[in-house]
């Protein structure tokens, strides 16, 4: 059984949707990030984004080399 006030809940239902409507209207908080346009930033994004791929790489291989030689430690 229902337990509580049971009157004007179908009132609210209007109102749910004004504010999912609101809601969706604001932007989302965080970084925002546009791809450049430019055909001279486009190739620099480009090589940016390889760049730091090739790093990241390389970081990765080095540290499992590290972990792989000896025994098993904390490495930073």
């Amino acid at each position: 059984m229902v337990q509580g006030k049971t009157k004007g809940l179908q009132a609210k239902g209007g109102n749910a949707s004004r504010h999912a409507a609101k809601s969706a209207a604001n932007t989302k908080k965080g970084k925002k990030y546009a791809p450049p346009k430019q055909p001279i930033l486009v190739k620099q994004a480009a090589m940016t984004k390889s760049l730091t791929a090739k790093i990241n790489k390389s970081i990765e291989r080095q540290m499992v080399s590290a972990a792989s030689s000896g025994k098993l430690t904390i490495m930073k």
